[in-house]
C-alpha cells in the first residue's frame, strides 16, 4: 500500500479485495452479487476465489467481480486439512483485504493475512456452533459446541472486522458491539405478481432439504385443493431428493410439481413472480434455523408474493410481522401449512399482502443501506476514498 509520510494511505490504484470462499459458488448471491458488486461500485478491485463448479467451467467475471477458482475439496475433514493450502493460494493474490465467508476460509484468511499483512474480515452467514456440531455423537455435542464458540471467539478477535448476515450471530464473536451488520436484504427488482382468481401455485426458492421442509411441503400439498401446484426453484442439498420424489409419486403429486433447478438470480425472481405464495419452512429445533434470514424471503417480497413461514424463525417472523406480508405457522405441521394456503386462496388478500411485502423490500429491507455500511467499514480499514454507493438494482 503506498503511504504518505507513513501515516495516511495514498492509493495510486484501487485497493485489491479478495473474497475467499471454501464452499460458495462463483456467482453466489451474497458474496458476489451483493457484497462484491457493491465494493466494485465503490471503486475496489474485487476477486472471488472459490471452488471450481462441478461443471469445471466458471465465468471470468460476474457483476464486475473477477472469478478465480481452485479444485474443490468435498467433505468436512478434507476442507479442514486443506486450510494451509487455501491460505497459500489466498496469500499469492497479495490483496489488501481478505474477506472470508466460511469457518475454514476464516482460518485460511487469518493465516494469509499474517503472512502478507492483509486486513481480514470474517463474514458470518450462519450460526456455525449449532450447525457444525449437529452430526457429532450426542454426548460430545456440548463439548464440541463450547469448542466451536471458543474458536469463533479467537478468530473474531484475530480479525480486523466481523460482518454478520443477520441479527443474533454476533454472540460467539464477543457480542453485537464488535460486529457490523450487512444483512441479506432485497437485491434487484422484478415485475411483481398480478394476483388473479384461479388455481394457486406455491413456490419454494433456494436450497431444498429435509431440514428446510421439503417433505413437509409435500404433505401440505396433498391437503390442498387438487388444482394447487408447487414450483421448486433450486437444488436439493442433502440426500432427500430421491425420498422427495418417491413420496410425491406415492401421494399422486408428481404431476403437480414443477422443478426448475438452479436459476440465476434475475431468472429465479422472474419465475417466482409467476407463482402465488412463497414457502419458507425451516424445521424447528435448530438454532441456525431460528436465526435464519434467507435471500428467498426478500426475493418473494420483491416478487409481490405473500409468504408462509415458520413461526419459530425469529428473524423471518420479525420481517413478516413488520411488513405485514404473510402468515406464520408451525412448519412441522402440514395441516397448519395447508390451512394457511387456504386462507390465502382469495386473490385480493394475496395481492394486499404481496404489495405490502414489496413496499417493505424496496424501502426498509433494501440492500442499499447494508451496502453503504459495508463500504464504510472498508473505508475505515483501508483509508480508501470510495465512490458513493447507491445500492444494487
Amino acid at each position: 500500500m503506498p503511504r504518505d509520510g507513513g501515516l495516511t494511505p495514498v492509493w495510486l490504484a484501487p485497493p485489491k479485495v479478495l473474497l475467499l470462499s471454501a464452499a460458495h459458488p462463483p456467482a453466489d448471491i451474497r458474496v458476489v452479487m451483493k457484497e462484491g458488486r457493491s465494493l466494485v461500485e465503490a471503486g475496489y478491485a474485487v476477486t472471488h476465489l472459490c471452488p471450481a463448479p462441478a461443471s469445471g467451467v466458471a465465468p471470468a467475471r460476474v457483476a464486475g467481480v473477477a472469478i478465480s477458482t481452485f479444485p474443490a475439496r468435498r467433505g468436512g475433514w478434507r476442507r479442514v486439512l486443506g486450510i494451509p493450502r487455501l491460505a497459500m493460494i489466498a496469500a499469492k493474490r497479495r490483496a489488501e483485504v481478505i474477506h472470508a465467508s466460511e469457518p475454514d476460509a476464516w482460518a485460511a484468511a487469518l493465516l494469509a493475512g499474517r503472512w502478507t499483512g492483509a486486513r481480514v474480515i470474517l463474514d458470518v452467514h450462519e450460526h456455525y456452533p449449532s450447525r457444525l456440531h449437529g452430526s457429532a455423537p450426542a454426548l460430545l455435542r456440548p463439548v464440541l459446541r463450547r469448542f466451536l464458540y471458543f474458536a469463533c471467539w479467537v478468530m473474531g478477535r484475530a480479525a480486523d472486522a466481523v460482518v454478520v448476515a443477520k441479527d443474533g450471530l454476533g454472540a460467539p464473536f464477543g457480542g453485537e458491539g464488535r460486529v457490523i451488520r450487512a444483512r441479506n436484504y432485497a437485491l434487484g427488482d422484478v415485475l411483481p405478481r398480478a394476483h388473479a382468481p384461479g388455481p394457486v401455485t406455491l413456490v419454494h426458492l433456494g436450497a431444498l432439504s429435509r431440514a428446510r421442509g421439503a417433505l413437509h411441503m409435500l404433505e401440505a400439498l396433498a391437503l390442498c385443493p387438487p388444482e394447487t401446484r408447487l414450483c421448486l426453484i433450486g437444488r436439493f442439498t442433502d440426500d432427500s431428493e430421491a425420498d422427495f420424489w418417491a413420496r410425491a409419486e406415492a401421494l399422486g403429486l408428481a404431476a403437480r410439481i414443477t422443478s426448475l433447478g438452479w436459476l440465476a438470480h434475475e431468472a429465479a425472481l422472474a419465475a417466482a413472480a409467476r407463482c402465488d405464495i412463497a414457502l419458507i419452512l425451516f424445521q424447528p429445533g435448530a438454532e441456525n434455523h431460528r436465526l435464519a434470514l434467507p435471500h428467498k424471503l426478500f426475493d418473494a417480497m420483491l416478487a409481490g408474493l405473500p409468504v408462509i413461514a415458520s413461526a419459530e424463525g425469529v428473524e423471518v417472523a420479525a420481517v413478516i410481522q413488520d411488513a405485514a406480508c404473510g402468515a406464520l405457522v408451525d412448519a412441522a405441521d402440514p395441516a397448519a401449512i395447508a390451512a394457511a394456503v387456504a386462507r390465502l386462496a382469495d386473490p385480493v388478500r394475496r395481492s394486499a399482502l404481496g404489495q405490502a411485502g414489496r413496499r417493505a423490500a424496496l424501502a426498509q429491507f433494501s440492500w442499499e443501506g447494508e451496502a453503504a455500511r459495508l463500504v464504510a467499514l472498508y473505508g475505515r480499514l483501508t483509508g480508501f476514498m470510495a465512490r458513493p454507493v447507491t445500492g444494487v438494482k
